[in-house]
């Protein structure tokens, strides 16, 4: 194949699936902003993050500062912070993010009495909401706003997980709501706190099962190379072959090693059935998977952008070598 339509090619695609990241994150944001307007405003409970942050400028000014205008206003002066502290590659996602969910505040009207009449209810179901649309939101590499931009600027100058940083301004704004003339009770601060916990738990289980793996051995007598290059050409996912010998057999025998997302692994079963079903397979949960394809072990995009500079230094040598070798054979 010609290297430059492959190059094309590999770029169309990726502009496709960056197309489809974008439009990922500005749906699913929908639940996130229904989850605020709808049942925590009517409920005056405060949540955490910027967007508490807002509902505490919405109830202090008696309804007049709307939530929308607010978190627009405070993450445009964090970004442009942002933009000279962390850097703009950052920023573009992040802007996207805040523009959709500004969006969303807009269109999506409060309500003017509580959809539950039972509050923890109504935080619970905030919380599952919230945490759906933040957890579809940084699946597709995206970032709502906020206190995001807080963390990353506190975790590039100080040795602060981004994690703490959040859980330090989540508790900073949620107490804070204990100020309010209308809130100055215990129970709408533990509330909030309730439903910052429910957004956490319910995120970071979709997360985890979204990118939970699972590691395949497969053993088949006949049919490994068949089996192997259909895994390879329809799931998208590299194979490794290993030479095993049966114990009780003494015979030679070819084994699979595959590594796939869990959503991938109904097609793998699919492909190794129709191919040979009296081949043997081993399932088990991948606790992590880094590397190429899965989870990455670097953190910042400098590091990133040099691992790329040596695999690609890596293969110019490698072909140097081989064709000194071919020249040599000649």
């Amino acid at each position: 194949m010609d290297i430059n339509s492959e190059y094309k090619r590999l770029r169309s695609k990726k502009a496709v699936n960056e197309t489809l990241e974008y439009i990922a994150i500005f749906f699913g944001l929908i639940p996130y902003a229904f989850a605020v307007n709808q049942l925590l405003v009517p409920a005056e409970i405060v949540g955490g993050g910027l967007t508490g942050l807002a509902e505490i400028i919405y109830f202090a000014t008696d309804t007049a500062m709307p939530i929308w205008l607010t978190t627009l206003i405070a993450n445009a002066f964090l970004l442009i912070i942002a933009i000279f502290l962390v850097g703009w590659r950052f920023c573009i996602r992040t802007v996207w993010g805040v523009l959709s969910l500004t969006f969303w505040f807009r269109f999506i009207p409060i309500a003017h009495e509580p959809v539950l009449h039972d509050t923890f209810m109504a935080v619970v179901i905030a919380g599952m909401l919230c945490g759906l649309g933040l957890s579809i939101v940084f699946l597709n590499n995206g970032s709502s706003g906020g206190t995001d931009i807080i963390a990353m600027i506190v975790n590039k100058y100080r040795r602060m997980s981004i994690g703490k940083v959040l859980f330090a301004c989540d508790l900073v704004i949620i107490t804070s709501a204990y100020f309010l003339p209308q809130n100055h009770r215990l129970e709408p601060i533990l509330m909030g706190l309730c439903f910052t916990f429910m957004c956490t738990m319910t995120a970071d289980s979709i997360m985890g099962r979204a990118r939970q793996s699972v590691q395949f051995f497969i053993f088949s007598k006949y049919k490994s190379k068949e089996i192997a290059d259909a895994i390879v050409t329809t799931v998208h996912r590299g194979v490794t072959e290993l030479d095993g010998t049966g114990w009780y057999s003494k015979k030679p025998v070819k084994v699979l090693l595959v590594l796939v997302r869990v959503h991938e692994s109904n097609e793998v079963f699919r492909i190794i059935k129709s191919i040979d079903p009296n081949a043997f397979i081993s399932q088990s949960v991948a606790q992590g998977v880094f590397g190429k394809g899965f989870d990455s072990v670097l953190n910042s995009k400098r590091e990133k952008e040099r691992a790329e500079q040596l695999e690609a230094l890596y293969e110019q040598e490698e072909a140097q070598r081989t064709h000194a070798a071919e020249e040599f054979m000649d």
